[in-house]
């Protein structure tokens, strides 16, 4: 019997389409999911998604020369 594919839903806040919009991800040959409240995290600390990301720890965060 096949596995039934979960709903796509936040990375972060596991927040699903029927609450937030969802903005996909491709990631280490995976399709993701995240909400825009949190693609701020995704983008200047990475790390705050360890545990929820796999090698959150070793993304580097955006480095804005304003």
């Amino acid at each position: 019997m096949s596995q039934e594919p979960s709903k796509p839903k936040c990375l972060a806040c596991d927040q699903d389409s029927t609450v937030t919009p969802l903005i996909a991800l491709e990631y280490q040959g995976e399709r993701l999911w995240i909400c825009p409240q949190h693609l701020p995290v995704l983008i200047h600390d990475p790390t705050k998604l360890v545990g929820r990301l796999a090698g959150a720890e070793d993304l580097k965060a955006a480095d804005h020369k304003d």
